[in-house]
């Protein structure tokens, strides 16, 4: 048993959606969660550039002696995952592979669609994964540039939204996939509009909750659960605008966060 924090982090609150599941689903266990909203968004970075932020993000949350750490950004998972569990003995979780795992054992027709930032579509990521669980999968892949930026300013309904949601999935709805990826934890919040256009046969996977299953399963195995049973605390922290990250946990969280406290990175 282990009674130390769960550190999960993110580009900004998108994350958040990833936090919700855990919270839900490990109902006893602390959270500290950071979003990286000085730097947001991570998906135009560069990969080299991401996989710096990912590990002075990692070193600044084992500073705060977490127990696991879960890479809640499709961008950063996709680009830096790997260098970060080769480099650090703390476990490491993903949004990838689960997200895969779950696209696979849902689709009927073999034909899955992942939609993500550029960072993520272009490192191909979603197509290994999900070929480790089925090699014979057709995948299509689109990269939705204006999705996470309509989240972020509270556009998640309306014309406007599902005229861009309709340019950038039709490639997707002609592949006629029956199985589509939400490669972005900010996504989810556009799912009804997605879910609209692509048509009720079409699954949806947003792998928040996938991802919340892998963690409730990695603390059990190695048998670092909380024992404590008191209600949690949990720690919210922004490297930029504290107002802005509250203002935007409504959404993603479906509460607000009453505190939020502030660091400075090194590279901010």
């Amino acid at each position: 048993m282990d009674n130390k924090p769960i550190g999960i982090f993110d580009s900004g609150a998108g994350g958040l959606t990833v936090a919700k599941e855990i919270m839900e689903l490990l109902p006893n266990e602390d959270i500290i969660y950071l979003g990286d909203t000085a730097r947001f968004p991570y998906g135009p970075r560069r990969p080299e550039e991401l996989k710096l932020f990912v590990f002075e993000i990692i070193n600044f949350l084992r500073e705060k002696e977490v127990k696991i750490i879960v890479v809640a950004c499709n961008s950063s998972s996709a680009t830096a995952m790997e260098a970060a569990q080769k480099h650090f003995d703390t476990p490491i979780i993903g949004v990838i592979e689960p997200g895969a795992r779950g696209a696979v054992l849902a689709t009927r027709n073999r034909k899955i669609g992942v939609i993500g930032t550029k960072a993520t579509i272009d490192s191909e990521a979603y197509l290994k994964a999900i070929r480790t669980f089925d090699a014979g999968v057709e995948i299509y892949t689109q990269a939705c540039l204006p999705f996470a930026d309509l989240v972020e300013r509270g556009q998640t309904e309306g014309e406007i939204v599902k005229k861009e949601v309709e340019k950038y999935l039709k490639p997707l709805i002609s592949a006629q996939v029956d199985t589509l990826i939400l490669g972005c934890t900010h996504y989810p919040l556009l799912s009804k509009v997605i879910q609209e256009v692509v048509g009720e046969k079409v699954t949806l996977i947003s792998s928040a909750r996938e991802t919340a299953e892998e963690v409730k399963v990695t603390l059990k195995r190695k048998d670092i659960l909380r024992n404590d049973k008191n209600y949690p605390g949990h720690r919210f922290i922004s490297t930029n605008s504290n107002h802005k990250f509250q203002e935007l946990s409504k959404r993603f969280l479906g509460s607000e966060i009453k505190e939020v406290e502030n660091a400075i990175l090194s590279s901010n």
